[in-house]
């Protein structure tokens, strides 16, 4: 029996305790900064004017965090872990601050592009250096640590841009990230290895599928914005093909963006990454319009609604916290367990979001309940969905299957966002508008987005089954 210490304290002291740090610090300085840009984009628009572009600051940003998380592993294999950390602060630095000076929304455009860029190889930087620094043994929790930084950065930035947005000062937000992109840089350097094994030989960059991958958001994104149904079902078709054509590039081509076995039906990483993409979409489709709910249905301000919303993210958190420990016999019931307790969380606010209460405590207090069970759910199966890509992944591919873990959950955020918009916008939310469209768009927006789980449950029960036999 093995004396491995696979404990909470083995990943947080010594010297472990310093790569945790430096390596959950790369997430929550690209998620806090998601956040915070949000939160402040209405300062900015209000300053240097470009309201038709508004959406196009969060597009810009997951685009270039996806290509950003396909370059990862070649920026890891040529530099190591410490350097290729701290050139990603760097990217990420330099997009802060352009976007901190931007003078205009174009500017801020190609600045918010550099940052995501930055902040993707960041990400993706996280997940391979996992499998690195760590031993197997604490890859659950190292996962449970890093997911849950997105559910920190819930709490810290909406009030972070916030205060700043209060004070007009919405410069500063951006000002106020580069002191912890340094203090992170400079722990890295310090804590991360030089060399991370073998350096590996690339082959070319999977431009097509990248390109491809872009291609498909975008269309989908402005599908959402349609208001006539044959040019939204258009897009919507056009996103489609595109994914059925990246697919086939995968599948087909030599180079490839996914590891071996990604699209292959039946195989455990295709049930693994499509569970995955349910579960996120899932989550991110609702995460948009949640706080909006709150304050029309439900007579809550603009900071209680985003608290209140807050709840799933901060549900995703302890899920990922209390499930990373699980024995390992016990991992495919947490695997399945996860999609059917944020389906319950879902079907409560499919029935209860749509009632308008007043702010009656009655109807708020079972609402927040199904806030936390959906992203409960999601964080008590993620980090071993996580662990079971890096375990299934052909032996050769193990970077690229790290990175594609990132690449997966910042392109199905995007898709989820984009599909919701266009849900909650044919079901009346801007017209008729109001309490009555409010109250059509929440409901139809939780009914049909309850399948995401359910469909989740489905691709990966065989999988589970088949752990459960090994």
């Amino acid at each position: 029996m093995s004396s491995e210490n696979t404990g909470w304290s083995a990943l947080l002291a010594g010297g472990n305790g310093a790569r945790s740090i430096a390596l959950a610090g790369g997430v929550a300085l690209h998620a806090v900064n998601v956040f915070v840009a949000t939160t402040i984009l209405p300062s900015v628009v209000k300053e240097i004017g470009g309201i038709d572009y508004y959406a196009w600051n969060t597009t810009v940003f997951v685009v270039a965090s996806i290509i950003g998380s396909a370059l990862a592993t070649r920026v890891l294999s040529a530099s190591g872990p410490r350097r290729a950390y701290v050139l990603a602060a760097l990217i990420f630095a330099l997009g802060t601050t352009a976007c901190a000076l931007a003078p205009s929304m174009p500017a801020l455009l190609v600045a918010r592009a550099v940052q995501g860029a930055g902040g993707g190889v960041l990400l993706a930087l996280t997940y391979a250096m996992i499998r690195i620094v760590y031993s197997p043994g604490l890859w659950p929790r190292a996962m449970a640590l890093v997911s849950g930084m997105w559910g920190v950065a819930t709490l810290i930035g909406p009030a972070l841009g916030g205060i700043f947005a209060e004070l007009d000062a919405w410069r500063a937000a951006f000002w106020s990230m580069l002191p912890l992109t340094g203090l992170f840089a400079l722990l890295a350097w310090q804590a991360l290895p030089r060399d991370g094994g073998p350096r590996r030989t690339h082959g070319p960059l999977p431009l097509l599928q990248l390109g491809v991958m872009t291609a498909s958001v975008l269309a989908l994104s402005v599908a959402s914005t349609r208001s006539s149904p044959a040019e939204a079902a258009a897009g919507v078709a056009l996103a489609f093909a595109l994914l059925a054509a990246l697919i086939l590039c995968e599948r087909s081509g030599q180079v490839r963006l996914f590891p071996r076995g990604s699209f292959t039906p039946g195989s455990a990483l295709a049930a693994l990454f499509g569970t995955m993409s349910l579960l996120s979409i899932g989550v991110t489709s609702n995460e948009v319009f949640i706080p909006l709910f709150l304050q029309v249905l439900h007579d809550q301000s603009p900071l209680s609604a985003g608290y209140i919303a807050a709840l799933m993210a901060a549900g995703w958190t302890v899920g990922s916290i209390c499930s990373s420990g699980v024995r390992r016999a016990s991992v495919p019931r947490v695997i399945l367990l996860g999609p059917v307790l944020s389906a319950c969380g879902m079907v409560i606010l499919a029935v209860l979001m749509p009632a308008p209460s007043h702010g009656a405590l009655l109807l708020l207090a079972p609402m927040t309940l199904g806030l936390a069970l959906v992203g409960f759910g999601v964080g008590f199966a993620w980090p071993h969905l996580l662990t079971a890509v890096l375990h299934a992944a052909p032996e050769d591919e193990a970077d690229l299957a790290s990175a594609s873990i990132t690449t997966v959950q910042l392109f199905t955020a995007a898709l989820g966002s984009a599909l919701a918009g266009m849900v909650v916008n044919f079901a009346g939310l801007t017209s008729p508008g109001g309490v009555a469209g409010t109250a059509s768009a929440a409901f139809w927006l939780f009914t049909l987005f309850t399948l995401a789980p359910l469909l989740a449950l489905l691709a990966i029960w065989k999988v589970a089954r088949r752990m459960r036999a090994t």
